[in-house]
């Protein structure tokens, strides 16, 4: 990103700035990663996100709504939005044009998608949409324009490309503005821990060489292995990224327990006091992570408002490269390799802040 375009959001007296300066803070909103709703209510107090205010902001956030109702994530929120800001330009349209005279809706969808009143109802359009976007088969791992286009059935396969990235930036706001205070999840580290080994069968939680996700296993199951543990607010910073992603990778937990003398060998948060006080998450709904990305601002965005005060992210220096300063409530910020994005609790006292 060039110089920095700075675009304020006032929420309830907490500011979010995006594209440039990135003030990341919680709203009166819950969280969409969570399986409730974002206020679209909200929009009327936003200013301009990306170019996108007032009404367009609202449609965004119940194209969003719409996705986690469908049991979709970030990722097919973000393929949401993009796709009604290059049909529509997020606004609810009474007309077609003259490829499509019979289009209408947020989606310009077309009479053989379902009736006018569905069409013209954002929430009923964005059912349509994301009731055929799983259809698609591999969609995830497709380019964004490539699988909105499928959907869509447009002719051009990189027409929705530009719409990417300020579809980014809204949806970022959005969640952003909901804040993680509204997820209830447990305290207890059994309980959390089989709820990421059922992710982990099912094919939502995955691990790398060595495979961290056998400590969760461990702990699941009761059992107590020296060096192995994993600090309880490390287990529901996962379970949080699993319920927003439904798709999440992680690369390191506890190093002292795999003998990695890793960056900063027995002095790494992977290691210190037994280990299992930070995680490295190196994909987040398929897609891989450099620190600085949508997605990795999408779950800072969710953690910094219930995280405990000194709790610390990396790949500081990835964001400023790519102009994303952020300007974060609890967390502390710090160099790191720009292939993941690391987050631990190694430095704080206080448990995290759910409901």
């Amino acid at each position: 990103m060039g110089g920095a375009k700075v675009i304020a959001v006032s929420l309830a007296g907490l500011i979010l700035t995006l594209s440039g300066s990135v003030a990341l803070s919680s709203g009166t909103g819950a969280s969409a990663g969570c399986g409730t709703s974002i206020d679209r209510t909200l929009a009327d107090s936003v200013p301009a996100v990306a170019g996108y205010s007032g009404d367009q902001l609202a449609n965004a956030a119940d194209i969003m709504n719409a996705a986690t109702a469908s049991g979709l994530d970030a990722q097919a929120q973000t393929l949401g939005v993009m796709t009604a800001m290059g049909e529509s330009s997020l606004l609810n349209l009474d007309h077609g044009d003259t490829a499509g005279p019979d289009s209408r809706g947020l989606f310009q969808q077309r009479e053989s998608w379902g009736t006018l009143a569905d069409r013209m109802d954002p929430t009923a359009a964005a059912r349509l949409f994301f009731q055929r976007l799983p259809a698609i088969p591999d969609w995830q791992t497709m380019t964004p324009t490539s699988a909105a286009s499928r959907v869509q059935i447009n002719a051009d396969p990189d027409y929705y490309t530009p719409f990417f990235a300020p579809a980014t930036t809204v949806v970022t706001a959005l969640t952003s503005s909901a804040g993680g205070g509204a997820c209830t999840i447990s305290a207890d580290a059994v309980a959390l821990a089989q709820q990421l080994v059922a992710a982990a069968d099912a094919g939502q939680l995955r691990g790398l060489v060595p495979d961290h996700i056998k400590e969760i296993r461990w702990i699941a199951g009761g059992q107590s292995v020296p060096d192995c543990g994993i600090d309880t607010r490390i287990l529901q910073v996962i379970v949080l990224a699993v319920n927003q992603f439904h798709q999440v990778g992680v690369s390191d937990i506890n190093r002292k327990c795999t003998g990695q003398l890793l960056g900063a060998g027995e002095h790494s948060s992977h290691w210190i006091n037994g280990g299992g006080a930070a995680v490295d998450f190196y994909s987040l709904g398929g897609l891989p992570l450099t620190g600085a990305d949508g997605q990795s601002l999408r779950l800072i965005g969710l953690l910094d408002p219930v995280l405990p005060a000194g709790a610390r992210i990396g790949q500081l220096q990835c964001r400023q490269t790519a102009g994303r300063t952020l300007e974060l409530q609890h967390v502390t910020q710090f160099d790191d390799s720009c292939n993941h994005l690391h987050l631990d609790v190694a430095y704080a006292a206080e448990p995290v802040i759910v409901g």
